[in-house]
């Protein structure tokens, strides 16, 4: 080859499929797929959005089966509650959901992007197909797009928009659902708007962030913004799973013609695979950044090769190694040591699931309080009890000095009663007689119990005077 033809083959590359040379949006008119695979992805994110929709409705023993409630600190995750002191946990699930998506990509590569991604679900399942309804095929939407400002025009835009934004509306107080929970955002829904101008303003803010996704930037999402598309580059090997088209069958491209005996490959041409691409794509230049893995494509193409009575399977899921070399898909090392490393990760995040503590406690002196001599020959030290019960139910406990012998006088309460769900504040003074003290600074012990059962040690120090 030529090395101008050389250059020409390989310029897709040099912008995303959405820019033209010009540095200009490309809008995207993709055609509606019909195959097996749109029909098990149909399948798929309808179930994928009824869950979507119940879950906040789902309640186990009272709690909110999920729930993300950011500004009180509070999530609860398969009805099981963690709060801001679990982010230990948390930054373990993070990072086992990294290797995850990790190896995730390695093997089937960005299959997770057009199977179920919330972007490509609603924008493909929801959203366009109101499109299709109002404005028509690809051609008669760039026909009205590209048309007069007549009644026609007006009036499909209107309602299409009109539309869009009511389902961002809808899908914005169902993210608030997750957030708030579905009884508060109830309740919230019920009293005047004056009491909750700040949600109503994020409300707002999220359902023009939903109705420009969808409606402004769609495939730019896909192409530009999100990271993950920008790093699939980067995990993808040439054993990895992939939407890919056969060149070796394929190539040389050559219109079809009945009758007539074809010299060429299996590619009539016939661009269908680009037609209902909705990142505009060409899936015969090879792999390419922006394909979002949706089996669109595949479905175009086998369509077509049916009808002309060709083997299917000219655009396909296969690895790289496996069209230029027949070789089937084995699970190589680092699909191995990605396994490993998240088998290992999940196992510690189970750990730490398992163990985690139900009532949490941190004891401290007073910040600013030194000691007091008492006339009994004791010291006495005012110290601070965070006590966080992560359970629905309120708990008693009692606090008891560890190892040495000292009263602990709680301050403004004659029993210690933590409620449910809550940070609770205890201040108490420690006396101890000074005769145990050996030195300025003392490590002491402080037992949690919760009736008999000790539930935690605290490790404190105790200050005394010079000895």
């Amino acid at each position: 080859m030529r090395e101008e033809d050389l250059q020409h083959a390989e310029s897709y590359r040099d912008r995303v499929s959405t820019v033209s040379k010009a540095g200009e949006r490309k809008w995207v008119y993709a055609s509606k797929p019909q195959g097996k695979w749109y029909h098990y992805r149909k399948i798929l994110a309808y179930a994928y959005m009824l869950v979507f929709a119940i879950i906040p409705f789902i309640k186990v023993n009272g709690l909110p089966f999920f729930m993300i409630n950011v500004p009180k600190g509070k999530f609860i995750i398969f009805s099981f509650i963690f709060w801001p002191q679990d982010f230990y946990i948390f930054a373990i699930a993070m990072i086992t959901f990294i290797i995850f998506i990790v190896l995730f990509t390695v093997v089937f590569g960005r299959l997770f992007c057009g199977w179920v991604c919330p972007q490509t679900v609603f924008m493909e399942f929801i959203f366009r197909p109101i499109e299709w309804l109002i404005e028509g095929n690809p051609g008669q939407q760039k026909k009205l797009d590209t048309g007069a400002w007549d009644f026609t025009k007006m009036y499909k835009k209107a309602l299409k928009h009109f539309i869009f934004f009511v389902i961002s509306f809808l899908i914005a107080n169902l993210f608030l659902s997750y957030i708030l929970g579905i009884d508060e955002l109830f309740h919230i829904i019920k009293e005047p708007i004056h009491d909750h101008v700040a949600l109503l303003i994020g409300l707002v803010f999220f359902t023009y962030a939903f109705y420009a996704v969808f409606a402004v930037l769609r495939d730019l999402v896909c192409t530009t913004i999100c990271p993950y598309g920008r790093l699939q580059g980067v995990m993808l090997d040439k054993d990895s799973m992939q939407i890919a088209y056969d060149y070796k069958r394929g190539e040389p491209r050559g219109k079809f013609k009945k009758h007539v005996d074809r010299t060429d490959g299996d590619c009539i041409h016939c661009l269908k695979c680009v037609e209902v691409c909705p990142t505009g794509i060409d899936i015969r230049d090879g792999l390419q950044m922006e394909c979002i893995g949706c089996t669109a494509c595949i479905d175009a193409c086998d369509n077509m090769m049916t009808s002309i009575n060709f083997k299917t399977g000219l655009i396909r899921y296969a690895s790289e190694n496996e069209i230029s070399a027949g070789q089937k898909f084995h699970f190589n090392a680092r699909m191995k040591a990605y396994t490993i490393l998240l088998s290992i990760l999940f196992i510690l995040m189970v750990i730490l699931v398992v163990t985690r503590k139900t009532i949490d406690t941190h004891i401290s002196r007073v910040k600013g309080q030194t000691y007091q001599e008492l006339t009994d020959h004791k010291i006495s030290n005012l110290f601070e009890a965070k006590i966080i019960n992560k359970t629905k139910a309120d708990v008693s406990v009692t606090l008891k000095l560890e190892d040495l012998s000292g009263d602990i006088k709680l301050i403004g309460a004659k029993q210690i009663v933590l409620k449910a769900e809550d940070i609770n504040k205890i201040t108490f003074f420690l006396e101890i007689p000074q005769s145990q003290l050996k030195h300025r600074s003392n490590k002491i012990y402080i037992g949690v119990y919760h009736g008999d059962e000790k539930i935690q040690t605290i490790k404190t120090t105790f200050l005394g005077p010079f000895i």
